[in-house]
């Protein structure tokens, strides 16, 4: 495989983890509240930020985080019927924006050394 190949398969491996970390994080949530909560944040920060130093920029971070953000928006839509995975209580609220706060302090804080080519 050559690397730039490579590289997007990274891309989307971070993308259907950041899914996958998202869907369990809002089911942690809920479910333990509120170490539920801080695992499913740290999770998240840990996905973030490991995505950005394995992809070497941060690319891998918004790949991640784009997989997350798209599993927290599609769980927080209610079916006609009614049911939904999020109750719109402080939990939900904290796992939603305390993630894409995470996502922001590892675009901006953890800037990556520069390599010469």
């Amino acid at each position: 495989m050559t690397a730039p190949a490579a590289r997007y398969a990274a891309y989307l491996g971070l993308l259907v983890l950041g899914g996958v970390v998202g869907a369990a994080g809002a089911l942690v949530q809920a479910a333990w509240f509120p170490l539920g909560l801080l695992l499913a944040l740290l999770a998240t920060a840990a996905l973030f930020y490991g995505g950005m130093r394995a992809t070497g920029n941060q690319v891998g971070l918004a790949a991640a985080g784009g997989g997350w953000l798209l599993a927290v928006i599609v769980l927080s839509f209610g079916r006609p019927e009614g049911d939904g995975l999020f109750g719109g209580g402080i939990g939900e609220l904290l796992f939603l924006f305390g993630g894409m706060g995470a996502a922001v302090l590892c675009a901006t804080v953890s800037r990556l050394p520069q390599t010469t080519p």
